[in-house]
């Protein structure tokens, strides 16, 4: 061939790649539903924002590309507006509350512009994921929620409250629990080490247990064993995670990754350099996050030791009327009040007997009722026990672990109706916190990175692979926002208010947030593990 044939057949060759490439860019129809026009499109990967159109069709992305000339039912203006992903909060315990009618539009989840969240986390919750997803399908969410199987419930269901090893027969139940539940769709094993009774679990069982939830492609997902100086460390109670990642051949995520205490702060070198090795090692671990200075959880959970409450609540009565036990008791709660920093450092958060003290700390309490901290707070374990706020974190060690490029970020709170009780703040800022504190004001992540941590991270750790993206064919879950409006207004004594600067939010194609008034539509789905997945 003459050299000039194959310069023109190079010529001919390229043109018409060019052109099918033109093609493959163009929109497959000029109609859609809904068009968001001329955003700043964040797509969840991390990269820089772009400017494009997005096209939907039903419950998916169409295209993303120019789409001028094309027309819609519905079109929305993001000019000045960022676009992304629908957030997907991995940490949540907003299940129960979901399944109540007043609850179910998820307005607090929501305007966090979450719209996936994953429930029965910490190793608690039904252990009847069936009947748990049939309940919230007739509750009709706001938003798609994707359930774990809780180790704590299935050991509880077989063992009860016992300080004890399961026996061969006791184990085999328990992972044949476990996978009935991931047979109904779950995507994971979640656990909590930390609380009774999964407290008495060694590590053996819990490697049993998350190799059935590898079988189906499941994570496992633990509130570690000690976050501070309990027991182990929270250094070693890292490692536990790392270790059933290894040998069950699974993701370990580590829940709301931190430092409790100032007995411990500074740790969080230490820990991300474990994580780190192991992932150089090959061994999928990550984290999530709320960026809070103060945990929350039961007056049970942060202050009364887990001997005391082997054989549960009766148990843990009796003890308390018992002479001795009680002082053991009020020995060992000395200890937990001084590893969180004194009494000063605690509020309460929902106490159902005297609502009037929610809102107050203990050592307010305590010196208005004449008592001694210790005292006080048996005096509340005896009353039915309490919530806390618990002031504990540093805040170089949050920056620490919010850097890290596995911690995805998280809420750790649940959905309780609007007024009641003091619930942390989580429950309602912890994503726009992130955007409004961390990257606006203190410029701690770039917005890429956050979105990045809230969205196809996420999506990825959990196998959701129609989400967590923006891009032709995935699922239409998607939030416009002002990037400078984005904030959190609820504080820790007045909680019970929605973030702002979310514009619009869609779920599975549907506005639930049309120009920052919310509709009365309720488009979230129950999600199930091994979904079809989308094609590339």
């Amino acid at each position: 061939m003459r050299a000039s044939s194959v310069w023109l057949f190079l010529l001919a060759t390229v043109l018409a790649f060019g052109v099918a490439d033109a093609r493959a860019q163009q929109p497959a129809a000029s109609s859609y539903d809904v068009i968001i026009r001329n955003g700043r499109v964040l797509d969840g990967s991390g990269n820089p924002w772009f400017r494009a159109d997005i096209g939907i069709r039903g419950d998916r992305i169409a295209f993303v590309g120019d789409l001028r000339g094309a027309t819609a039912a519905r079109e929305v203006d993001a000019n000045g507006l960022y676009v992304s992903p629908g957030f997907i909060d991995v940490h949540s315990h907003a299940g129960g509350g979901l399944t109540r009618p007043e609850l179910a539009a998820a307005q607090p989840i929501l305007a966090q512009g979450i719209t996936t969240v994953v429930v029965n986390p910490d190793g608690g919750g039904p252990v009847d994921l069936t009947r748990q997803r049939g309940a919230l399908e007739s509750a009709r969410p706001g938003v798609n929620v994707a359930l774990m199987v809780p180790h704590g419930s299935v050991r509880e269901a077989v063992l009860g409250m016992d300080d004890r090893a399961p026996n061969a027969t006791e184990l085999a139940r328990m992972q044949s629990l476990v996978r009935t539940g991931m047979e109904a769709g779950a995507f994971g094993l979640s656990d909590g080490p930390y609380y009774a009774p999964s407290s008495y679990s060694e590590t053996a069982e819990i490697i049993a247990l998350a190799r059935v939830a590898a079988e189906f492609g499941g994570v496992y997902s633990s509130h570690i064993r000690d976050e501070a100086d309990y027991s182990i460390g929270v250094v070693a109670a890292v490692d536990e995670v790392i270790e059933v990642a290894r040998e069950a051949g699974l993701p370990g995520i580590v829940s709301h990754i931190k430092v409790l205490g100032p007995r411990v702060w500074g740790y969080s070198s230490a820990i991300t350099r474990r994580i780190d090795r192991a992932r150089a090692e090959g061994i999928q671990v990550y984290a999530d996050q709320y960026p809070y200075e103060a945990s929350g959880t039961s007056i049970g959970g942060a202050l009364v030791p887990r001997w005391a409450q082997v054989g549960g609540d009766s148990a843990l009565e009796r003890r308390l009327r018992d002479p001795n036990e009680r002082a053991r008791l009020r020995d060992d709660i000395i200890e937990n009040l001084d590893r969180r920093g004194g009494a000063a450092r605690l509020q309460i958060s929902r106490f159902q007997p005297d609502p009037s003290l929610e809102g107050k700390t203990l050592a307010d309490v305590a010196e208005a009722r004449g008592l001694a901290h210790p005292d006080l707070v048996l005096q509340l374990l005896e009353q039915g026990g309490a919530g806390l706020v618990s002031f504990n974190m540093d805040e170089d060690d949050i920056a620490t672990f919010m850097r890290q490029p596995w911690t995805m970020t998280s809420t750790d709170g649940g959905l309780v109706p609007m007024g009641e009780g003091v619930p942390h703040p989580r429950f309602y800022g912890a994503f726009p916190r992130k955007i409004g504190r961390y990257v606006n004001d203190r410029r701690t992540v770039d917005l890429e990175d956050a979105i990045r941590s809230m969205t196809s991270l996420p999506a990825r750790v959990f196998g959701m692979s129609d989400r967590g993206k923006i891009a032709a064919g995935m699922r239409a879950d998607i939030v416009v926002f002002d990037k400078d409006r984005v904030r959190d207004t609820a504080t820790y004594e007045q909680p019970h208010q929605l973030a702002e600067g979310m514009v619009y939010i869609l779920v599975n194609g549907g506005l639930a947030l049309d120009r920052g008034r919310w509709t009365d539509g309720r488009h979230g789905r129950v999600l199930r593990r091994g979904e079809v997945p989308v094609s590339d």
